[in-house]
């Protein structure tokens, strides 16, 4: 099934109105240059996990993120600002982060316009995903729950264990791979003391996946980690740190994704960044070695970002063929999604698993 932009063509109005199809709302924070790469992976990411599905996505922004003039033209394009959200109801909404700029969220330029933006999803979404630096500020406005500052980047591709069977987590295997990219990190104690439902975690990333407390309203899905990750993502974010440090705007080597590079590409990373430390030039990144990186990576995360995005879409479908039963003299109508719907919405029940 297709995936639609909000264009004024995007749909006929019976296939919007359809149990069949999926609003789903994007409000893309990232930084200019990740901007158009970061719209596209969560976009094909939804593609891959929705076949049976039309998926409307509608585009929006926040405009306290700091933007160059040509990036707020292109955006002016495409997105919408994220106040016009303040009368709509979407099925599905995805908040992505940011490059943190201040020691504290709080401090954050757009930290009024998100807190007004969870505020708002709690009611009017079906279900929502914070992802990565949203993820810590939703918690924080929700739950006070602050994050702390890691003593080294968490960087990489890392072994998590699925550690609580969920409708989020049914069908995908027991241990996934996850990209992870963060300064920062969420104490397990302090999200389960209120009351958060950890489904994914290691030694090595802490907690990966989490969802809020129940309370009866939509479901908050949260990721430390980045599943959309193209499989060449953090190859490109590990150029942009050592053109950084290159250029003189940071003081340390940026470190290497773990568990990322085969042996060959391995080496040919390593013979390259011992020529950046003994010849740090701004011109050197231009002869980093991207093509022959490229060849040898594999996105082994693929298959369980997919399942876990394909449960959440199923629980979207769910959650609005319950919204469309009428009630009619305190009695439900029969629907023809109802016995869907109990058996989805209604079983949304979780509990630990024992592992090894």
């Amino acid at each position: 099934m297709p995936i639609l932009l909000d264009t004024p063509r995007s749909g006929t109005k019976a296939e919007l109105r359809g149990d069949n199809c999926l609003t789903i709302g994007l409000v893309n924070n990232m930084p200019d240059a990740a901007l158009d790469a970061t719209e596209r992976q969560f976009i094909e990411l939804v593609r891959a996990a929705s076949p049976d599905l039309i998926v409307r996505f509608e585009l929006f922004s926040v405009p306290e993120v700091p933007r160059s003039e040509q990036a707020r033209l292109a955006l002016a394009a495409r997105y919408r600002d994220v106040s016009e959200l303040r009368d709509k109801h979407l099925d599905g909404l995805i908040v992505t982060g940011n490059e943190p700029r201040a020691p504290s969220l709080r401090d954050e330029p757009y930290w009024p316009s998100l807190t007004k933006l969870m505020d708002w999803a709690v009611r009017n979404t079906g279900s929502t995903i914070w992802s990565c630096l949203a993820a810590h500020a939703a918690v924080l406005h929700a739950d006070g729950v602050e994050r702390q500052a890691r003593q080294e980047k968490l960087f990489g591709v890392f072994h998590c264990d699925v550690v609580r069977a969920h409708t989020l987590t049914e069908g995908i295997p027991s241990l996934i791979s996850v990209p992870h990219s963060r300064h920062n990190d969420l104490s397990a104690a302090a999200l389960i003391a209120n009351g958060y439902r950890i489904l994914t975690q290691s030694a090595a990333t802490g907690v990966d996946m989490f969802v809020a407390p129940d309370r009866g309203a939509s479901l908050f899905l949260f990721f430390q980690g980045h599943p959309e990750y193209d499989a060449d993502s953090l190859a490109r974010e590990f150029r942009r740190d050592l053109g950084r440090f290159l250029r003189g705007e940071r003081d340390n080597f940026p470190p290497l994704p773990q568990g990322y590079f085969d042996k060959e590409t391995s080496t040919l990373i390593e013979e390259f960044c011992t020529r950046a430390q003994n010849e740090r030039s701004e011109k050197l990144i231009r002869q980093f070695p991207m093509k022959a990186i490229e060849s040898g990576l594999r996105s082994t995360w693929q298959a369980s970002a997919i399942g876990v995005y394909r449960n959440w879409l199923t629980y979207l479908q769910d959650r609005k063929a319950k919204r469309r039963v009428p009630i009619w003299s305190g009695r439900r109508i029969k629907h023809r999604n109802a016995a869907r719907v109990q058996a989805g919405v209604a079983g949304l029940v979780d509990k630990p698993v024992a592992l090894p």
